[in-house]
């Protein structure tokens, strides 16, 4: 047997000092307080493609059909998906996921006959 004496060395704080512990939001943790607030602020982009083709086919969304798609979105992404199909009213949106960019608009007269490729997921909003 060894007559060595280990001491591992331990953080000193001062005297009636107590650590206080991170405030922790009813319901959930702080993380999914910071994950909604991040949800909430960053807003869906679109693509210089998107913007083109709502200006050549007259689409204009509002707040509440923005707010809607910003939903499915964060939807999808919580599901795993990475390319998805939104249905927006009678606008079909591919949206990039990952980055959260539309990529491309079609309203509905150009639906019919239209095949979506290199998508992994739908959904209607």
């Amino acid at each position: 047997m060894s007559d060595r004496l280990t001491i591992i060395p331990q953080p000193i704080s001062p005297v009636g000092q107590v650590r206080q512990q991170p405030a922790v939001a009813k319901g959930g943790g702080q993380f999914d307080q910071l994950l909604q607030n991040a949800q909430q602020k960053s807003p869906v982009k679109f693509s210089g493609h998107a913007l083109s083709r709502m200006q050549t086919r007259g689409i204009n969304f509002d707040q509440n059909q923005l707010e809607r798609l910003q939903q499915a979105v964060a939807q999808v992404g919580a599901k795993g998906g990475r390319d998805s199909l939104v249905m927006l009213d009678s606008t079909a949106l591919v949206v990039s996921v990952k980055n959260e960019t539309v990529v491309t608009v079609v309203d509905r007269e150009q639906l019919k006959n239209n095949v979506f490729t290199n998508i992994d997921s739908a959904v209607i909003a």
